[in-house]
């Protein structure tokens, strides 16, 4: 896939409020289909994931196969956010197998059902769940851009920030470790073909080497990286109005995660590793906690003061002063989170652990490897 214009072709555009309105409708469809109710639902998507491999010779789990298929839109992706196994009837089948425009990698979304899809096939051989597999593969190996991203939604939508190249809640990283399964034959994907598999292993190698080249270097040396950049540039980039061009506690961990998957590392990711773990440790900030309150007003969430606490790292941190970076719907940076509304307190993430087992027990792994096999390692 080419980087985008203005606008791609060949695919219905519309207005981000006409895409709402067009999903409000599809949605009551879904609930109130116009031929009669949808049949009765027995288990949740959610517990459709946790089941164990005998299940799906069952009944219930070919229906949930059925429903995860019948979501899945024409361009071979998935949307967000939606309960796969409730079943579609009539109407709201054909509202959705009508759709035009984009699937995303957003929220687990095309990875998940993906992956759920894999489990089935490998479980009973469903050709109809292998079908899907495949179309929705092709779908994540076309949406990768050439300089080696994905963007939140393909076919890419012509304004906004959803064609960034999109780390956020760890949606490439997600992609990265779907296809090195599929390269590698590995667990349910032992199926995929080798034409793919080849391509799967493509596409990796240009995703570690946009992420190599995403990392925000400062005064000279790597730090971590934010979660969107600039689809042409790779500058750090806006999302909403409270996401700015930072660097992220949050979704860096996923990203160096990933990147020492790779055995043995090159010299590039290493150093990639090793800059994005150094900046962690200078960045981590110790002696508070995170604490849920209830006051007159509802459920809050606050940050107090702690000496016996695990360190904390923030999600943004300003690019150049390390500074912890709080930011509300009106888009002015806090220094605290007290200061910023609470709607955004309870409903985001602004302050977390995230990275403390990637600190305190992947990273020292990780180097014990490395030692193990003679490789060079300069925080030992």
């Amino acid at each position: 896939m080419v980087l985008p214009t203005e606008s791609p072709t060949g695919f219905r555009l519309a207005t981000n409020c006409g895409r709402r309105v067009a999903w409000i409708v599809l949605a009551a469809a879904i609930a109130f289909a116009i031929d009669g109710p949808a049949p009765a639902q027995a288990i949740s998507w959610r517990q459709a994931q946790r089941q164990p491999a005998p299940w799906f010779a069952t009944d219930e789990s070919r229906g949930v196969v059925a429903s995860v298929i019948a979501y899945q839109l024409p361009c071979g992706g998935w949307d967000k956010n939606l309960d796969l196994a409730a079943p579609l009837a009539g109407a709201a089948r054909a509202a959705l197998a009508d759709r035009v425009d984009e699937g995303t990698i957003d929220n687990g979304a095309t990875v998940t059902p993906l992956r759920f899809l894999a489990r089935a096939v490998k479980a009973t051989g469903n050709q109809d769940a292998k079908q899907a597999f495949l179309r929705g593969l092709d779908y994540l190996l076309e949406a990768q851009y050439d300089n080696g991203g994905w963007p939140m939604y393909y076919p890419l939508r012509p304004r906004g920030y959803y064609s960034h190249i999109h780390f956020n809640d760890n949606s490439i990283t997600n992609v990265l470790r779907l296809l090195d399964d599929v390269a590698q034959g590995r667990g349910d994907f032992d199926f995929v073909d080798e034409r793919r598999r080849a391509l799967a292993t493509a596409a990796i190698e240009r995703g570690v080497d946009c992420i190599l080249r995403c990392q925000v270097i400062v005064d000279g040396k790597p730090t971590v990286w934010c979660a969107q950049h600039d689809e042409h540039t790779l500058a750090p980039a806006k999302a909403r109005s409270y996401e700015l061009p930072s660097l992220s506690g949050q979704e860096s961990v996923g990203i160096v995660q990933f990147l020492m998957r790779t055995d043995p590392p090159t010299p590039p990711i290493a150093a990639a590793v090793e800059g994005a773990v150094d900046w962690f440790e200078r960045v981590k900030i110790p002696g508070q906690r995170v604490e849920w309150t209830r006051d007159e007003e509802g459920v809050d969430r606050i940050v107090v003061d702690d000496p016996a606490a695990g360190p904390l790292w923030a999600r943004f941190y300003e690019i150049g002063t390390n500074r912890p970076m709080f930011v509300g719907r009106d888009g002015v940076v806090h220094r605290r989170l007290a200061e910023i509304e609470r709607e955004r307190r309870v409903n985001y993430a602004y302050i977390g652990s995230w990275p403390r087992e990637l600190v305190e027990r992947d990273y020292p792994a990780w180097v014990a490897r490395r030692g193990k096999a003679g490789g060079d390692d300069s925080r030992r």
